[in-house]
């Protein structure tokens, strides 16, 4: 009877230990479930703003090649010229 009243003492301390493991592994998951929920949201700000700066660095790009294609053109019209220019002499 003694045994069986120390075991059973035994076995609520070892439950009352599992329990508190259990929760102890709870608050873990929580506080990691956070700590993703976290790093997620930076990621997607992160990527925002990667896609906005890629978007106006392409932009600027865009016109960066637009006024060098003026500038040549330019340049091609007046050498045109110079040319007629030089052969009409």
């Amino acid at each position: 009877m003694a045994e069986d009243i120390s075991l059973i003492t035994e076995l609520r301390t070892r439950i009352r230990e599992l329990e508190d493991k259990v929760e102890a592994l709870r608050i873990s998951r929580r506080v990691l479930m956070n700590l993703i929920d976290t790093l997620e949201n930076d990621k997607r700000e992160t990527l925002s703003q990667l896609v906005n700066k890629n978007e106006k660095l392409q932009k600027n790009n865009c016109r960066y090649a637009k006024a060098i294609m003026c500038q040549n053109l330019k340049i091609t019209k007046l050498e045109q010229e110079l040319k007629n220019l030089s052969s009409s002499t």
